[in-house]
């Protein structure tokens, strides 16, 4: 599938993610060191959405039981999440965010 536009640049702040639907994809969108980053949107521990969750350090914090992934690589960081999240290949054209589903 080829890239598909999600949101615009400026929608996005450094470090609150934002939640956007792609198809029946749920995603959240980061801003981090100026980079942009995507990942699916649901914990794999339990259903809660990482975009009501606390970045920091490079990582998202699910609201349900804290456990953490790295927003760059999807990797579970801490108990009690232990399967790694997707991360989505993410281009940026001028103000557009496009992500490959």
């Amino acid at each position: 599938m080829p890239l598909q536009f999600v949101a615009n640049l400026t929608d996005l702040v450094e470090d609150e993610p934002l939640p956007v639907t792609l198809g029946e994809e749920k995603i959240a969108l980061y801003l981090l060191d100026g980079s942009v980053y995507a990942t699916q949107n649901v914990c794999t521990h339990q259903y809660a959405l990482l975009s009501d969750g606390y970045m920091e350090d490079g990582c998202i914090e699910c609201p349900l039981h804290q456990g953490r992934f790295d927003i760059r690589t999807g990797a579970a960081m801490c108990s009690p999440v232990t399967q790694p999240i997707r991360v989505f290949p993410v281009q940026v054209d001028g103000n557009a965010i496009l992500v490959d589903i």
